[in-house]
């Protein structure tokens, strides 16, 4: 047994002992009320899942293990102290709830370098058998699903084994799937949008700055770009669609390619992963309506206007539960002014972000007008020549794979049941306001 692994089950054992404890002597307490409309609007606000890896605060934003965006770019391992963190070490911290030191993420980044190595042929004939006119999500997910041949959990199930131990297949399965989504990522990119002109992965390079590289860039800004993007978008507490979808599929203790697909078809969706491409459309369309690759404040605010106006939204701003600007929107910003401030995309955000919060707020509809991750991302990504819409959703995929996989991993330590709500029609709800 590996370090990580003698760790994480040092952690895990105890914690799992712990949650027998608390559900034994007070599984009857009743934590919270829920109102109808809750119910029956998205379930918002209802605490139903137990997350370890990260938690939304309306007014902080994202914290992973305790610690904000701004606080990781400080003390996570980078490869120079002016770069972005490795997003090695952003697993280490969400899998065992420590900061990691720099050998660690070393270590980190070689095992995962290795195990890149090991994904089956038949997974590439897969991809291939697909129109290359299929949206990457597509192929994305079949490869996912085609990769569960070498699942380590079923094979172990299926073998038979003491239920406690189930953390430990799927343990080696979410660092197989996790270590291989990078190289599925960019041959899926090299095969639709480069002719089929593929890269070989590097094993020299980190986890991030390899995607980078066998997406065909090379420099060293859009691998800090890439670490960036791969740290602040890897996990948003559990009730997102791609979180919980992961983790309610888990569950049913299908193996983590089973359940990580379903995450990612969930992040498919316009409302979720797809909505920095439905960013980068409506600033597009905006600019071919104004005839301008530089429009005026006053342009831009009625432009937002009559989107408004037609019943449409602007995508990239608004959040269901923050109420600020989303501090990965902030990070993205600065790294835009430290190194491409000039870029005309960026000035185009940069208006935007002056003129939609007041917008929206006189709606008196929005109870948060700023904007979030998905407002800048797009802009930064074809900043830098990465100008394929349809790729950026699947880039976020690659990311949240750290933090929804590794909460998978504590599923099983844990022990956690089947999920299994219950449901009512709608007389049943119309009979309880009587």
């Amino acid at each position: 047994m590996n370090d990580i692994k003698e760790r994480l089950i040092q952690i895990g054992r105890p914690k799992a002992n712990e949650l027998k404890q608390l559900i034994k002597e007070h599984g009857d307490h009743v934590i919270q009320q829920v109102t109808l409309g809750q119910v029956l609007m998205g379930m918002k606000g209802v605490v139903s899942l137990m997350t370890c890896t990260s938690k939304l605060d309306p007014e902080e934003g994202i914290r992973f293990r305790g610690f904000s965006i701004p606080e990781l770019r400080d003390k996570l391992p980078k490869l120079n102290d002016d770069g972005e963190p490795l997003p090695e070490g952003l697993f280490y911290l969400m899998l065992l709830g420590e900061l990691p030191g720099k050998d660690d993420v070393m270590h980190l980044r070689k095992e995962w370098a290795d195990r890149s190595q090991g994904i089956p042929g038949h997974v590439f004939d897969v991809i291939n058998a697909l129109p290359k006119s299929a949206h990457p999500m597509i192929q994305f997910n079949t490869a996912i699903l085609a990769m569960s041949t070498q699942s380590h959990f079923r094979k172990a199930y299926m073998a038979g084994m003491d239920k406690q131990d189930y953390w430990d297949p799927m343990y080696e399965g979410v660092m197989d799937l996790i270590s291989r989504l990078p190289v599925i990522a960019a041959y899926i990119y090299r095969r639709v949008f480069h002719n089929e002109k593929y890269i070989d992965i590097d094993p020299s390079l980190d986890w991030a700055g390899n995607l980078a590289h066998m997406m065909g860039f090379d420099s060293e800004e859009v691998k800090r770009l890439m670490r960036l993007y791969m740290v602040i978008h890897a996990d948003h507490e559990g009730g997102n669609v791609s979180a919980h979808a992961t983790h309610l599929v888990g569950s049913a203790l299908s193996n983590p390619y089973y359940s990580f697909s379903a995450g990612m078809n969930g992040l498919a969706g316009p409302l979720h992963g797809m909505a920095n491409q439905e960013v980068m459309v409506w600033i597009q369309g905006m600019l071919k309506t104004l005839g301008s690759e530089a429009p005026s404040a006053a342009q831009v605010e009625a432009y937002a206007r009559e989107t408004l106006s037609s019943g449409r939204v602007i995508p990239g701003y608004g959040h269901a539960v923050l109420r600020k600007t989303d501090p990965r929107f902030t990070v993205q910003l600065d790294f835009a002014n430290k190194y491409i401030p000039d870029a005309p995309l960026i000035q185009v955000v940069k208006t935007i972000y002056d003129v939609v919060p007041k917008v929206l707020g006189e709606t008196g509809k929005v109870k948060n007008p700023w904007p979030n991750v998905d407002a800048i991302s797009g802009a930064l990504l074809e900043s830098y020549g990465i100008k394929e819409y349809p790729v950026y959703t699947m880039l976020f995929g690659v990311s949240r794979a750290l933090g929804v996989l590794s909460q998978l991993v504590w599923d099983r330590i844990y022990g956690l049941p089947i999920e299994r709500p219950s449901s009512q029609n709608f007389e049943w709800f119309k009979n309880q306001v009587r």
